[in-house]
């Protein structure tokens, strides 16, 4: 049985910080591209960062360029989202979600922003950004 169980989510100032988690089971981690999509209360689900399974390549979408940072330690099955300069914008439910990709095949921007390509959701985290 698979599972996405995130964590980290919470209540913040702007300006200030939070590290989400997603730890996975049930799947052979490394073989997965990981991706982070948020959806905040009224809007679609969108795109934030992606990480392929080796961690070579890594995607943002512009509104979280330089204070976001995706990261994973595979030994861990684990991956992460160093979340700096909040912004009250930033408020919403944020989701780890995992598309299966063999080893050779490179992760493109397209793929890492489509939200059909992800096998796997986990159930989501709060965040919340108070001015």
């Amino acid at each position: 049985q698979v599972q996405l169980v995130e964590a980290g989510g919470g209540l913040v100032q702007a300006g200030g910080s939070l590290r989400l988690a997603c730890a996975a089971s049930g799947i052979t981690f490394s073989m997965y591209t990981m991706g982070w999509f948020r959806q905040a209360p009224g809007k679609e689900r969108e795109f934030v960062a992606a990480i392929s399974g080796n961690g070579a390549t890594i995607y943002y979408t512009d509104s979280v360029k330089g204070r976001f940072t995706i990261s994973r330690a595979n030994a861990k099955n684990t991956v992460y989202l160093q979340m700096n300069s909040l912004k009250p914008e930033d408020t919403a439910v944020y989701y780890c979600a995992a598309d299966w990709r063999d080893a050779i095949t490179f992760l493109s921007r397209s793929d890492a922003y489509t939200q059909d390509k992800y096998d796997y959701w986990g159930q989501g985290t709060q965040v919340t950004v108070t001015s």
